[in-house]
């Protein structure tokens, strides 16, 4: 079913904060209505919640009209296709190499979130999705990918791949940010999270951006 101007962009602006991928040591730039920054985002995480076997914590998401199978890059140059990780449950995230705390913050996570798992883990596929391809290579992002887990499976657009097509069907937004007189040197504002898939592909429960390990495990628990 077809979703509406106003209720796409309600559900951007509040399953998923736009992470302002800032340096700690700068503020956060200021928008009225827009999404909660870096900082904002950690405040406002469950911190410390009880996690309840059975229940989820993240956002339900199985009755949207969200995501799709979708191609891009691996660290190796061959296509990608979420399709291909169909009968595993899928951490789905978008971010940047050059991302200075959201997205190393949500790989460790999600490093920790495999652990909480133990032999679960096996049937668990975390996807990271560059957003940034103008830079972020094949090989660089399925490198950056690795350094948080071995397993951790890094993509990107290259040339034929609609980038653009595959953040509408997951929501994502990102834009560049502080961009200085070096076209190559600039940050990415862009959206945080993941997107947890089950294991025939359909997107099933969104996790908000500084969830605990914990929480994340129970809810891939309840689709495996």
């Amino acid at each position: 079913m077809p979703i509406t101007a106003k209720k796409f962009v309600f559900s951007v602006f509040t399953l998923a904060a736009l992470a302002a991928c800032q340096p700690k040591e700068e503020a956060a730039p200021k928008a009225p209505e827009a999404p909660a920054s870096t900082a904002q985002s950690a405040k406002a995480a469950p911190a410390g919640k009880a996690v309840v076997p059975g229940q989820i914590n993240g956002t339900d998401m199985r009755k949207e009209d969200i995501g799709g199978d979708f191609e891009m890059t691996d660290g190796d140059g061959k296509p990608f296709k979420l399709s291909d990780l169909k009968g595993n449950v899928v951490v789905l995230s978008f971010g940047y190499t050059h991302c200075p705390d959201v997205c190393p913050t949500e790989l460790l996570t999600y490093s920790d979130t495999l652990k909480q798992l133990g032999d679960d883990a096996k049937n668990v596929k975390v996807v990271f999705a560059s957003v940034d391809p103008e830079r972020d290579t094949p090989e660089l992002i399925g490198k950056y990918a690795k350094q948080f887990h071995p397993d951790f499976i890094g993509i990107t657009a290259t040339e034929g791949q609609a980038l653009p097509l595959i953040k509408q069907q997951y929501r994502v937004v990102s834009a560049k940010v502080n961009q200085k007189e070096d076209s190559t040197n600039y940050l990415v504002d862009h959206t945080s999270g993941a997107y947890l898939i089950d294991k025939e592909g359909e997107v099933a429960i969104f996790s908000p951006y500084g969830t605990e390990p914990d929480a994340v495990a129970a809810d891939i628990r309840t689709l495996l």
